[in-house]
């Protein structure tokens, strides 16, 4: 269980981690190699690439967890906490129905790929692995929606306010 908790709490985080570190070594390296062997892998850019689109869609996840999508949230000052509540409920419920809709297409594109076996120009490794990141970005979209919609609807109940994560600018 504690595992669990602790995968819950910082599976993105390490996420991230991985694959901006993955990203920004490749990039370091192949630069060094341009600059100064004259000479740079067809590989390097493949690695950055899917590293960067890795982190966009895990990162997507990380915001809907912390509610740090860019929204417009001017008259949501001027409601009571319980229409605050419905209005994120709502937008939850609106982006679970675009989040399972994409997760369905992106599958789709995964499984013909898998079907005919493309691979990668550089790396000569299945297109799938890297494909991947949409459907897997969607998943985890979907989860971190399914446990906001928990979340809110018990600060509902509760006469909470709910979660709106971290101001940015105030």
């Amino acid at each position: 269980m504690q595992v669990l908790q602790t995968l819950n709490r910082n599976a993105e985080r390490w996420l991230l981690l991985i694959f901006y570190t993955m990203l920004v070594a490749t990039m370091f390296i192949e630069v060094l190699r341009r600059e100064l062997l004259s000479y740079s892998s067809i590989w390097g850019e493949e690695i950055v690439r899917y590293s960067f689109i890795y982190l966009a869609w895990i990162g997507a996840a990380a915001a809907v967890k912390e509610r740090g999508h860019i929204r417009i949230d001017v008259i949501l000052h001027y409601v009571s906490p319980r229409v605050k509540a419905l209005i994120y409920l709502f937008g939850d419920f609106v982006m679970v129905a675009v989040s399972v809709v994409a997760l369905y297409y992106s599958y789709e594109t995964v499984h013909v790929s898998a079907k005919f076996g493309s691979v990668t120009d550089g790396l000569r490794i299945s297109r799938v692995w890297f494909l991947m990141a949409v459907p897997l970005g969607f998943a985890l979209v979907l989860l971190r929606l399914i446990q906001s919609i928990l979340r809110d609807l018990a600060d509902l109940r509760a006469g909470r306010p709910v979660y709106e994560g971290d101001k940015l600018f105030d």
